[in-house]
């Protein structure tokens, strides 16, 4: 069973410029075969399917493979599962890329707070930094320091309101040159579900309000919870 995994491992690794056909196109696309053998084994044996459903995974992956970004920004690191997922993929297809994920720091209460558990999937990556304080503050901050014309990725999973998504949404098409966003629970279902629609809406406004002008394309796997929007 081990050579079998190795084997199909080394055929995906091999093939791994495949992943993403079409690259002269405007449409986002990725190679979906080639990305489910690289979720099935090589992401789901590391880090499970929770949060972050097959879907989900594939998105992430591709968003990674399409755009190579030198650097992904995301907040809510809690125990870094999403941080190794873009770590995981950058390394797998040779993409040379800086993943700065921000938690709340320790002084601050929350309910999904990981305490001493914070980044435990992460530790000892070089490409992945750790820091506290405000997720999109802090990215923005980065994000100024860099060189002018690096490709980011931006991943927005902080703590799904409306008010929150809205707002940091906003401030990233803002400030940010051709921005490449995924965004985590971004699902919508009626209100007779009493889900969080929150997100969702927010995602729907920023998008009326600038979309056009910013030539911004939108992908969704929202076909049950949690959802995930990438936006580019």
């Amino acid at each position: 069973m081990k050579n079998l995994a190795k084997r199909l491992l080394s055929r995906v690794q091999q093939s791994h410029l495949a992943s993403v056909p079409n690259l002269d196109c405007d449409r986002f696309e990725i190679n979906n075969w080639i990305l489910s053998d690289f979720v099935a084994h090589r992401l789901v044996p590391l880090v499970g399917f929770h949060p972050y459903p097959l879907n989900e995974m594939m998105l992430m992956s591709g968003a990674v493979c399409r755009f190579k970004p030198s650097y992904v920004f995301e907040w809510g690191t809690n125990l870094g599962v999403s941080a190794r997922i873009f770590h995981e993929t950058a390394s797998f297809f040779k993409i040379d890329t800086q993943i700065h994920s921000i938690d709340l720091p320790d002084d601050i209460d929350h309910a999904e707070h990981p305490k001493n558990l914070r980044g435990k999937f992460v530790k000892g990556k070089a490409n992945v930094h750790l820091h506290l304080g405000d997720g999109l503050q802090t990215s923005l901050d980065i994000y100024k320091s860099i060189p002018e014309g690096e490709t980011v990725l931006f991943f927005v999973d902080g703590d799904h309101s409306y008010e929150s998504v809205k707002r940091e949404l906003s401030e990233i098409v803002k400030n940010v040159k051709s921005p490449k966003i995924l965004l985590h629970d971004t699902f919508y279902q009626t209100e007779k579900s009493k889900y969080n629609i929150g997100p969702h809406q927010a995602v729907n406004e920023v998008m009326d309000e600038v979309s056009k002008d910013l030539n911004l394309n939108l992908v969704s796997e929202n076909i049950g919870l949690p959802g995930m929007t990438l936006i580019y």
